[in-house]
């Protein structure tokens, strides 16, 4: 009896540790989020950029409803959401999105794609490139998720 009581002791203290580290780790990765596109005006920058500055709050709800839902998803495991297979690709291609459009205001803000456009020589050409690119990503992303996650 006693090597029971104690194992699960030992296994309750385990247990607790592993909360703790999991709450401080997703307290680092939140916070380093939110600083982020805190210091770096991310999302007012990315407004100015989508010329949008007026939906401005409609782009920091979808920021917060998406980081919630993701989280809940997470909590209530993959694989017990019906259809999921049908739903996959609209999730990849929302979160292709929001992954381009976070490196394009990026981009913005440290001003790399109009050093990259003059140094190529193609300074006229700015839109071109950045279609290209997100172009690229959006290919890249449907090749990811068609072959690697369905077959």
């Amino acid at each position: 009896m006693r090597k029971r009581s104690g194992l699960a002791a030992m296994t309750l203290l385990d247990e607790s540790i592993l909360v703790l580290v999991g709450l401080a780790g997703g307290l680092a990765v939140g916070s380093g989020l939110v600083a982020f596109l805190t210091v770096l005006d991310i999302i007012p920058r990315l407004t100015v950029l989508t010329r949008s500055v007026r939906w401005i709050h409609w782009y920091e709800g979808a920021l917060i409803a998406g980081a919630v839902f993701a989280t809940w998803v997470d909590f209530r495991d993959w694989h017990a959401i019906p259809l999921m297979m049908t739903v996959m690709p609209l999730i990849g291609l929302l979160a292709g999105s929001f992954v381009g459009l976070l490196a394009a205001g990026l981009t913005e803000v440290l001003n790399v794609l109009p050093i990259l456009a003059k140094r190529l020589g193609m300074k006229n050409r700015l839109a071109w490139l950045l279609t290209a690119m997100i172009l690229g990503k959006i290919v890249g992303s449907l090749f990811q998720w068609i072959v690697f996650l369905v077959f």
